[in-house]
């Protein structure tokens, strides 16, 4: 089977009148099913552009990205958002849940917009499969005002997951969480990683990079190191030490 994510030679370049800025320059790398991988860099560094070609919010402005197999350096905007909706789930910094909708009905979400139409009870029965797997069965009929930030979290995760994308992308997942949450988070991805989930996480934070398997380090653009993580933190450890404490 191919790699869910193969880069090859991509650059980003940025045009403003006489000025090139190369956010991404000369990237190769390759990222295996059932990877955990870390994508680090200071502001600046190309991580969060990085970012945007993984999740096929843009694409490449000279090399060649295929994800899960495909070419996604030859799609138009249309081929871009099906394969945005068919191939990657999304976990952002703020959530984004729709306040005035339940938990069970903010994962089906990404099921509507998807061409594979589903009906209403497949939909329903995938989104409670969802929930499930980020331990939040019970909570389904609540709204997000009613949900702690790392429920409202594993809930985003939840959406993310039930169109059974090749790649979980997360941008800064625990940014707006204090540690403990952000540690049950973790647990909650290393979790769904054990499982078979390939995982590629952007963030800032050296300890949240600890939870991965493979950290990616940018600078100016360019992949400075790519290597095992050698000194993994276990977020389930972490997490019963707390509680028992």
């Amino acid at each position: 089977m191919p790699p869910v994510i193969q880069l090859e030679h991509v650059w980003k370049t940025y045009r403003s009148a006489d000025v090139e800025l190369h956010a991404v320059r000369d990237v190769s790398l390759q990222i295996e099913r059932g990877e955990f991988v870390a994508i680090m860099g200071a502001s600046g560094s190309g991580k969060s552009t990085m970012m945007n070609i993984l999740g096929c919010l843009d694409k490449p402005t000279q090399g060649r990205f295929l994800l899960d197999g495909c070419d996604v350096s030859t799609l138009d905007r249309d081929g871009l958002a099906d394969i945005r909706n068919q191939k990657v789930g999304f976990v952002f910094q703020g959530f984004n849940l729709l306040t005035r909708t339940s938990a069970l009905e903010n994962v089906e979400l990404p099921m509507m917009y998807s061409r594979n139409s589903l009906g209403s009870r497949e939909m329903r029965h995938r989104a409670q499969e969802a929930l499930a797997l980020v331990g939040l069965a019970n909570r389904a009929d609540h709204h997000p005002n009613q949900l702690s930030g790392g429920q409202q979290q594993r809930v985003a995760i939840a959406r993310a997951l039930v169109n059974q994308p090749a790649l979980l992308l997360a941008d800064e997942p625990t940014g707006n969480l204090d540690s403990k949450t952000s540690i049950e988070i973790m647990e909650v991805f290393q979790t769904l990683n054990e499982q078979g989930i390939t995982i590629v996480m952007v963030t800032h934070e050296h300890d949240i990079a600890q939870y991965n398997k493979r950290c990616i380090v940018m600078r100016d653009g360019v992949v400075r190191s790519d290597s095992p993580v050698l000194e993994r933190l276990d977020a389930k450890a972490q997490h019963a030490a707390l509680e028992n404490a």
